[in-house]
């Protein structure tokens, strides 16, 4: 109930010079206790009526925070369910993107495959023509395979004793004649040393000490490929190192007479 009409009357009480606690207690100390409670009172309303605006502010800021609470709950609920749809989405654009990533893989991967398959398509379109020509030479060669093959072998069976001129007499002169009598089909440009033994073979053998013209190739070939023992007739003594050289790997026994 105090108010300011009541402080402004009992202001002037304040200004009188007795009007203290000091002098309340050599009258009387109720005297003293209620002088004391007054200035106390209107301390107190002074504070008070600060007080009051800031606690009716108080109030309300709490109201406001408490609606600010709610409304930053509800906020954060939504927020929480935007942030998991956000994972989700996240989740299935990083499979996109992975598969993305794959699938560019596989698209390099294949251009490179098409690249090397389209280089080799063009490198090889040139061999076409050979590869048709050699197949036809093919289907060729095996009907003159009969023929060649009888030349070879009466080659290796029969050549060993003669020297060139002698074998080109009977390969040329006599069997090839002998073949077109019984018309048997044969190579014209027969090449017996292409026929019976590859290149490597020979340039090891150079390299073993058998001269590389065609006579000592040619006997290379029979030394080699005949059924029977060869007898060399070899006044150079070529034959007998190149045959030693080229068994030495396999304990070959040389007996001297």
């Amino acid at each position: 109930t105090i108010n300011d009409e009541t402080v402004e009357l009992v202001q002037p009480y304040f200004e009188m010079e007795d009007y203290t606690l000091q002098h309340g207690k050599k009258v009387c100390g109720n005297v003293a206790g209620l002088l004391s409670w007054t200035q106390a009172m209107v301390v107190f309303y002074g504070v008070n009526r600060e007080v009051l605006p800031l606690k009716a502010n108080l109030a309300k800021q709490e109201a406001r925070l408490k609606v600010a609470n709610a409304e930053k709950e509800k906020a954060q609920a939504e927020l929480d369910e935007k942030q998991a749809e956000l994972d989700k989405v996240q989740a299935k654009f990083d499979a996109a993107m992975k598969e993305k990533m794959d699938l560019e893989n596989d698209a390099e991967t294949c251009k490179r495959k098409m690249q090397a398959a389209s280089a080799l398509i063009d490198g090889l379109s040139g061999e076409k023509v050979r590869w048709t020509q050699q197949s036809k030479e093919f289907k060729s060669q095996i009907k003159r395979l009969v023929g060649d093959i009888l030349l070879c072998t009466g080659f290796l069976s029969y050549c060993g004793p003669f020297n060139q001129d002698f074998r080109n007499l009977l390969l040329k002169d006599l069997w090839e004649t002998e073949l077109r009598a019984h018309k048997i089909p044969f190579s014209d440009d027969l090449n017996l040393i292409a026929m019976l033994v590859d290149q490597p073979t020979i340039s090891e053998w150079n390299l073993q000490g058998l001269p590389g013209d065609h006579l000592s190739i040619q006997n290379g070939i029979i030394v080699t490929k005949a059924s029977r023992y060869p007898l060399l007739v070899d006044p150079q003594t070529q034959g007998k190192e190149w045959i030693k050289n080229k068994e030495q790997d396999n304990e070959l026994q040389v007996n001297s007479i």
